[in-house]
């Protein structure tokens, strides 16, 4: 997938570089850039020093990260709409 490159610094340093492949899955099924990816990873990271998993990380993963996508969206529209006023 073209998202491959140049994430992978990001999901090394979360500690998520095994989900890497399902995380550009669920973001290419809803059309995520590579910035709202970035994004969520970061936002995922944060979320798992609070509540780590505690059973199935995976399934963890799949849920926040599809939560954190739509936030990172957000996030990135707002910036973008407050630069361009």
């Amino acid at each position: 997938m073209h998202f491959m490159k140049g994430l992978e610094p990001y999901f090394i340093s979360t500690g998520f570089i095994d989900l890497l492949p399902l995380a550009l899955k669920l973001a290419g099924q809803a059309g995520y850039s590579k910035d709202e990816i970035i994004e969520a990873i970061c936002k995922v990271a944060d979320k798992h020093k609070e509540y780590p998993p505690r059973k199935n990380k995976t399934a963890w993963f799949a849920y926040v990260f599809k939560e954190k996508l739509s936030e990172a969206r957000a996030d990135l529209l707002r910036k973008d709409y407050l630069r361009s006023m």
